[in-house]
């Protein structure tokens, strides 16, 4: 039981839009585990972000675990069951992994805490990304100019 108490101090769990918008506001890296509800969150990281943790002592570095069902800012990582953790920094996004890869997850977590320190610190510039992938997004605009040019060739032929 003491080891189960000791997981939810390391990864603070993220289950509604109002505790990911307060998540995004905290100072520092947070590391996210976004996961579905029939699949859970990846429990082979976890011994992996005790070690980082003990290793780094840093108090600008989070750990969570988010729920996709039930955040609306996450529904585009529904129906993915590869493990993603989504690395956020003021806010922002600034990073993804995709896959338990223990030495990426490492490598990245370190990489994105010093360049946040650097941000923190000294004012450089936060390197925000989009999440690559994913699939793109249509613009409605282009959308309903396809529906309409439908519409009209069925007028045509009809």
């Amino acid at each position: 039981m003491t080891s189960r108490k000791k997981e939810l101090a390391l990864q603070m769990l993220i289950s509604n839009q109002e505790l990911w918008e307060e998540m995004l506001s905290s100072k520092g890296l947070i590391v996210v585990d976004v996961y579905q509800g029939w699949c859970g969150p990846c429990k082979t990281v976890v011994s992996l972000f005790r070690k980082i943790r003990n290793e780094l002592g840093d108090d600008l570095l989070h750990f969570a675990v988010a729920e996709v069902d039930s955040i609306d800012a996450l529904e585009k990582y529904r129906g993915k069951c590869e493990p993603t953790f989504l690395f956020y920094a003021g806010g922002e996004l600034v990073a993804v992994v995709r896959g338990a890869n223990a030495p990426l997850l490492q490598k990245t977590i370190v990489e994105q805490l010093e360049a946040e320190r650097k941000v923190l610190d000294h004012g450089a510039d936060r390197v925000v990304i989009q999440d690559g992938g994913l699939p793109k997004e249509e613009s409605p605009s282009v959308r309903e100019e396809e529906e309409d040019e439908e519409d009209g060739e069925d007028d045509e032929t009809g």
